[in-house]
């Protein structure tokens, strides 16, 4: 373990948080925080797991991937 705040203690997550606000929050302007947090978990649960290709997961949507992953 580095330094405190060093991107490289939990890379996934850094990465993730990158992603959410280039591909959702930078792009819209919210009126409420409950209309951001609705937004938000819509992202997550609707965009990034089902349809978002990944590039560690074959190109194909997490959901997808894991699906796969099962019937080996």
């Amino acid at each position: 373990m580095s330094r405190r705040g060093n991107g490289r203690n939990n890379a996934v997550a850094e990465r993730f948080s990158q992603l959410l606000t280039r591909e959702r929050v930078m792009r819209k302007i919210y009126a409420t925080r409950d209309h951001a947090r609705s937004n938000t978990f819509a992202y997550i649960e609707m965009f990034y797991n089902i349809r978002r290709k990944h590039g560690e997961a074959n190109n194909s949507p997490p959901m997808a991937y894991e699906k796969l992953e099962e019937f080996k």
